[in-house]
């Protein structure tokens, strides 16, 4: 018997324990295996909706907004970087020298949705910030990654061109945010059930078999 699943991901482009959260949660379901049949859909949230277009120092900035050093950044770096690696994710930290505005990829990753690539493109353009150090505001960046997961790059170049699914985007940042989530990665499952963080693989494993236990009793 196959258990259908619905897990609403709220996460960002530029947020590294959004990728380090979705690669645990995949690798969860695939321990799991075909007795669940998971619809992803990820909704969108930005860490830093006032970033401007040229972006800023990743350094400067997140000196600013968390008061760490930079000591205390590179330790956190360096912890990304093996949670990564566990899940088969290559940041590569040099390459990624700015914080940039990510609005546009959320508009191209809602009309994805449509289309059925959205977590093709999620990837995708995980693997363009973290891992090649490219720019998510640049639409040549967003249109490399749409092409790339097999996306119509005209219908993608439409999309950014225009401020088309701007107001649905920002109604449903509001939606999550009124919801009561202002930290991400933040995983829903089943509209109900809320774990929070890029957790270990495990224990998305343990939290979906609990959820799906509950589910099967009732």
């Amino acid at each position: 018997m196959v258990t259908p699943v619905r897990i609403d991901f709220v996460s960002d482009v530029s947020c590294p324990w959004c990728v380090i959260g979705l690669r645990s949660l995949e690798t969860a379901l695939e321990r799991i295996g075909p007795e669940l049949a998971p619809e992803f859909h990820f909704q969108p949230f930005e860490l830093n909706p006032g970033m401007g277009r040229e972006g800023q120092d990743i350094t400067e900035h997140i000196t600013e907004k968390y008061g760490s050093t930079p000591e205390q950044q590179e330790q956190s770096r360096a912890m990304i970087r093996q949670r990564g690696a566990d899940v088969g994710f290559t940041f590569a930290m040099d390459k990624r020298s700015r914080i940039y505005n990510t609005f546009d990829a959320h508009r191209l990753l809602h009309w994805a949705e449509e289309t059925g690539r959205q977590k093709d493109l999620k990837h995708a353009l995980f693997e363009a910030y973290f891992t090649n150090g490219e720019d998510p505001s640049s639409h040549d960046t967003l249109l490399r990654a749409a092409e790339k997961v097999g996306l119509d790059l005209i219908a993608a170049q439409d999309v950014l061109e225009s401020d088309r699914f701007a107001e649905e985007v920002r109604t449903l940042e509001s939606f999550w945010q009124q919801h009561g989530i202002n930290s991400v990665p933040a995983v829903i499952v089943n509209q109900r059930h809320l774990i929070s963080g890029g957790q270990p693989p495990e224990l998305f494993e343990q939290a979906l078999r609990q959820i799906v236990a509950e589910q099967a009793e009732n």
